[in-house]
């Protein structure tokens, strides 16, 4: 069932008369005839979860929102999709603008927000334009501006360019740049719902979990709670990408298998090259690292599932995270150790600095990965990089200490035989290719 997607492929879907004719905006015109409150409670009704990667519940969420008397409220949408490995709201503000629009719109109304913001990331040069179209367009026929369909109710959006920093996709600090400042994250509490921007309450939600709001309206959130699986409701996009034969944007079942996804015709159609499948990222860059074992079965052998419960399964020892979405497939012929020094250099680039922990722990983690890739590693250094991650986790202000963490943990937990290899073999270690000599029976776990 695609309930973000089923249109996409409609010619002229990015404009606002094939986005009418499919449907569009009639749960906007359902919404303002119901109340904020009964809003708010079919989103939780839903059971949607925030799809940017912490997946707290987006009613609760809102319901946390602060209202006092004749203090505005706002909504700011994190269009800052910096995750390696997550390309999914691109795909929907591309190619579904309105979809997004609509959303946005049913959600200020929700929480009372007049005025509400995207919050975009500087290399999405060209999104903004597409944004600012949309917005015109439904400003044009109603959707936007004063006294919306006569209902008394006021709502404008503006589009936020950000300079391209990964560090303003957390939430206080994307909060901080749209304000004009540095985008450092701010320390919390006090959380956004209280003081948010330009200290008034603010909700900050992911460009999907909007967009997902425009079915839940459609279909009621209880019917929209019934897809899915447990606490997993509704469906999930993923940003499927690395050694697969068919990369793309996928809309998945939670009750979708991981092998399936990975090697299923309808989905991915299983490793490029006649590879096989030696290790995965399930959630984006920042979430733990599984071997393929671990990836298609549990620690108890059970079949994991595209869905937040079964994916972090076990915890961080034996599971990992759904996270923001992006699937990041490794071949049997890539280096985790080189994959986990890029990782590295990118949390080391893109730490605002704030915290001593994440400043001086990621650069200190790149240099030792750097030295132990290069061959110039030592076996102590592995000790020295467990050391390193577990004092910056936890000991930051905001995730990107964590962030920065989890991948070098989980690499050696899971990996560890290969950078001890790179230790005791600094000349062949060049040609990164380990085959699938983790596993007891590597093929029966690999096969489609």
């Amino acid at each position: 069932m695609k309930l973000l997607l089923e249109n996409a492929h409609v010619e002229g879907i990015r404009y606002y008369e094939a986005y009418r004719k499919t449907g569009g905006y009639r749960a906007l015109e359902k919404a303002l005839k119901m109340t904020p409150e009964e809003l708010v409670e079919e989103v939780k009704k839903s059971g949607l979860r925030g799809r940017g990667g912490a997946g707290f519940p987006t009613g609760l969420k809102w319901s946390f929102l602060a209202k006092p008397e004749g203090v505005p409220r706002h909504l700011v949408v994190n269009a800052d999709e910096s995750e390696p490995g997550t390309f999914k709201d691109r795909y929907l503000m591309e190619f579904l603008p309105h979809l997004f629009i609509e959303g946005m719109i049913i959600s200020s109304f929700a929480l009372g927000s007049n005025v509400s913001y995207v919050y975009i990331r500087g290399e999405y040069a060209w999104i903004p334009d597409i944004l600012e179209q949309a917005i015109a367009e439904a400003k044009a026929n109603g959707w936007l501006g004063k006294n919306i369909l006569g209902t008394g109710f006021d709502c404008e959006i503006y589009v936020h360019r950000g300079a391209g920093a990964y560090i303003c996709g957390e939430e206080t600090a994307l909060i901080e740049s749209l304000e004009g400042k540095r985008g450092n994250p701010r320390i919390k509490p006090p959380f956004p719902a209280i003081q948010g921007v330009w200290m008034r309450p603010t909700v900050v939600n992911n460009v999907e979990t909007i967009a997902a709001v425009v079915p839940i309206i459609n279909m009621g959130g209880e019917e929209y709670g019934k897809i899915g699986v447990g606490r997993s409701t509704g469906t999930k996009l993923m940003s499927a990408c690395g050694n697969l034969k068919r990369p793309g944007v996928y809309e998945i079942p939670f009750d979708l298998s991981v092998e399936e996804f990975i090697f299923g015709d309808e989905w991915c159609q299983g490793i490029a090259n006649g590879k096989k499948l030696k290790a995965c990222i399930p959630g984006g860059s920042s979430v733990p690292i599984l071997p393929a074992n671990l990836l298609l079965k549990t620690a108890k052998g059970e079949t994991r599932y595209m869905n937040y419960e079964s994916l972090s399964d076990g915890g961080f020892q034996t599971g990992s995270m759904l996270g923001s979405g992006g699937f990041i497939v490794l071949d049997e012929d890539q280096c985790v150790v080189r994959h986990t020094m890029t990782l590295a250099h990118f949390y080391m680039h893109e730490s605002c600095g704030q915290c001593s922990p994440c400043r001086e722990g990621t650069g200190w983690m790149y240099r030792v990965l750097k030295n132990i890739e290069n061959g110039k590693g030592k076996m102590e250094d592995i000790y020295l990089l467990w050391d390193i991650q577990r004092r910056i986790e936890g000991n930051t202000i905001c995730p990107l200490g964590d962030a920065a963490a989890w991948p070098v943990a989980a690499a050696i937990r899971h990996f560890r035989d290969e950078f001890e290899w790179h230790v005791l073999n600094p000349e062949e270690s060049q040609t990164r290719n380990f085959g699938l000599a983790h596993y007891a029976n590597p093929l029966e776990v690999v096969s489609a």
